[in-house]
């Protein structure tokens, strides 16, 4: 029902568009649809009940609807948006509650994981890291977001829940950007996947081109 509603996806398209024009990466129905798998693979895999799972990924899907109304605080215009959206289609206010928590604190300026949802969803967003989401063409051009983006050749989170361990694998291609780089812009981000993890009992581990960064 979130996936195919035409209210949902107008949200989403029209916050796509406004961040291209302001030169921010890809935010399109492809994200929200990573991130809305990525949020259930990580609760099922580590051992989350059906309705957990769907609700992180229903907080994964509307995550950034707040952007089709402005960049600055679009966690928690989204999280009221959500909100209405959610109440208007039935749901359970319990389950309202917890996808709106989950949206309003995904993003680093203003929020932390405080539940399993808000973890899922926060390590599923902050770990799509890649080259295709970078929309300006023109390399000289780049700015440092960009840049580290464009050098993400691949990323990939793994769940190994018996050895409590959530890693993210990525390579970058050091001739556009160094590892360092990748710390300068993503480092608050990394911290919240850190404390994502420690709400869903895990260790957060990074490697980068092969180095155990941490």
């Amino acid at each position: 029902m979130i996936k195919d509603s035409e209210e949902i996806n107008a949200y989403i398209k029209k916050g796509n568009e406004t961040l291209g024009t302001m030169g921010y990466t890809e935010h399109s129905e492809r994200h929200a649809a990573k991130v809305a798998e990525m949020a259930g693979k990580i609760l099922r895999e580590s051992g989350y009940g059906k309705n957990v799972i769907e609700l992180a990924k229903i907080a994964g899907y509307m995550h950034d609807i707040g952007n089709s109304i402005n960049r600055s605080d679009h966690a928690h215009s989204g999280a009221l948006m959500a909100f209405q959206i959610l109440r208007d289609m039935g749901m359970d206010y319990k389950d309202i509650a917890v996808v709106v928590s989950a949206i309003g604190q995904h993003d680093e300026s203003t929020g932390m994981a405080v539940d399993e949802v808000s973890a899922a969803l926060i390590l599923a967003d902050k770990t799509d890291v890649r080259r295709n989401r970078v929309r300006n063409q023109n390399i000289s051009t780049f700015d440092k977001h960009d840049r580290v983006n464009y050098a993400a050749i691949s990323s990939e989170l793994e769940i190994h829940a018996d050895k409590k361990v959530i890693r993210l694998n990525i390579e970058l291609d050091e001739e556009i950007c160094f590892i360092m780089d990748y710390f300068e812009i993503f480092l608050q981000r990394m911290l919240m996947c850190k404390r994502a993890s420690e709400i869903l009992g895990m260790q957060f581990k990074l490697n980068a081109n092969g180095n155990k960064i941490c």
